[in-house]
């Protein structure tokens, strides 16, 4: 079999994929719902929650796309869903960019190490301040207030790497068999 066989029979059909995919979105949502607290101290509310254990698993483990879809679709309908509807277009566009993002740092084999899953964490903590510091500032009209919500976004993004770091080897060996 030459290399391009090869290639494409290590890739998952189309099918595979698109399953995947729902099952992240669902899984995100899900968790983003119902594993969550709210944070009333803070100026402008907030909510601490585990969604990032899925999109991070989803694109460390299975690369950009699914990462950005997980990310975007997942957190996107859970404000659908929840009552957040005004952050549903922000939320799509930052946590669908901190999956790419992921994803992309991710993605080449001598990545797929702790160190680099940490950095891809980390840049996606960075992402997530800045996206919705620029987004609390746009819909409150105000770029003080954004301010109260950094730390819970890094309590968020950090308990997901706390989560995943741990048992990322063990599911790419499931995965890999």
């Amino acid at each position: 079999m030459n290399n391009l066989q090869t290639e494409i029979s290590k890739r998952p059909s189309k099918a595979t994929s698109l399953a995947i995919d729902g099952l992240f979105i669902a899984i995100t949502c899900f968790v983003t719902a119902f594993i969550n607290i709210k944070l009333p101290l803070l100026s402008n509310g907030g909510l601490v929650h585990l969604g990032n254990v899925p999109l991070f698993i989803a694109a460390i483990i299975f690369g950009k796309r699914t990462g950005a879809i997980a990310g975007a679709f997942g957190m996107g309908l859970f404000d659908l869903l929840s009552g957040w509807v005004i952050w549903s277009p922000f939320t799509f566009v930052i946590v669908g960019l901190m999956g790419y993002i992921t994803g992309v740092i991710t993605q080449k084999p001598n990545h797929k190490t702790f160190k680099w899953s940490l950095f891809a964490i980390f840049v996606a903590c960075i992402i997530k301040i800045i996206g919705y510091y620029i987004a609390e500032g746009i819909i409150y009209g105000n770029w003080i207030a954004p301010t109260a919500s950094i730390p819970g976004n890094i309590v968020q993004v950090g308990l997901a790497a706390i989560l995943v770091l741990p048992i990322l080897p063990t599911l790419r060996k499931r995965l890999n068999k």
